[in-house]
């Protein structure tokens, strides 16, 4: 089997607003990619050309990879037509050429009526139709669509992303693993039962953790997302990809979280002394290696 290999990666937008205050902590902190979602007021769909090369040079200078482009495509409203989703999907190819990066974060879609989501599955149908044809962009731009499980969407619990992975069965469109928004849709030890159904498509993951009592987020390891459970897995599975830190320790938004210098820190510690305790070997930045 191959050895697994982990690479850590954080979302920028989590420690400050400005790029070059993000570069500076994921430096200090030894992390050698980030995770482009947001930078300088803006979400990364709506930078501009120049605002990208901008990005890219600033990156390059402090020798900072981008692991994925956090795009907001899939959030939004599934009566929305299809086509301003896939306009938009261009762009990201776009900017995610530009930075060198093959992979791009998705959703799965907001029904009419998200205060309940007994009645979800009725949209599966419609939102796998939806998807495989943003699949079909990604895969003629070269890229990898990763799918990300989320409170509110279509795609919110094990059941329902993996009905929406093998309902498009492109390897083009994988799935980024999110354990805190699992627990936030009352998911229990959703590793042990999600891991036979989603583990095959597994080639990102979100870290965070939440507890059930009341969906509050914690660091890896501090609530009922069994994130030990899930390294464990993606260890004895030969995982080789990106743990990327979106620890929400301050604010939790709707379409972002905020942690700050301090939570960063904290989630980037808290996360390295869970991976040594099960064994799970970091590849570090060549820079960051005495």
């Amino acid at each position: 089997m191959t050895e697994a290999q982990f690479y850590l990666s954080a979302f920028g937008d989590e420690i400050a607003d400005d790029l070059g205050e993000q570069l500076a902590l994921l430096r200090q902190l030894a992390v050698g990619h980030l995770e482009l979602r947001g930078v300088w007021g803006k979400n990364v769909l709506h930078l501009t050309d120049e605002e990208v090369a901008r990005l890219k040079q600033e990156c390059d200078q402090q020798q900072i990879g981008i692991s994925s482009i956090g795009s907001p495509i899939g959030k939004s409203p599934l009566a929305d037509p299809i086509d301003r989703e896939v306009a938009n999907l261009h762009r990201i190819c776009q900017i995610a050429e530009a930075l060198g990066t093959r992979r791009i974060r998705v959703f799965s879609f907001y029904p009419d009526d998200t205060s309940t989501n007994t009645h979800y599955d009725q949209y599966v149908e419609d939102v796998v139709a939806r998807l495989a044809r943003l699949t079909e962009v990604a895969a003629a731009e070269g890229m990898e669509l990763l799918l990300e499980n989320e409170k509110g969407i279509v795609g919110d619990t094990v059941a329902r992303c993996h009905a929406l992975l093998k309902g498009v069965n492109s390897p083009h469109l994988r799935f980024v693993w999110d354990p805190a928004n699992f627990v936030q849709v009352g998911e229990e030890r959703v590793t042990e039962r999600g891991w036979p159904l989603l583990g095959d498509y597994v080639a990102h993951v979100h870290v965070k953790d939440a507890v059930l009592g009341d969906g509050g987020v914690r660091a890896a390891g501090e609530g009922d997302g069994q994130v030990d459970l899930l390294l464990e897995k993606l260890r004895d599975s030969g995982y080789r990809g990106f743990l990327g830190l979106e620890p929400h320790l301050a604010i939790a938004g709707h379409s972002s979280g905020f942690s700050g210098v301090s939570g960063m820190t904290y989630a980037v510690e808290t996360l390295r002394r869970l991976m040594e305790r099960l064994g799970c070997p970091e590849v570090k930045p060549d820079w960051a290696v005495s």
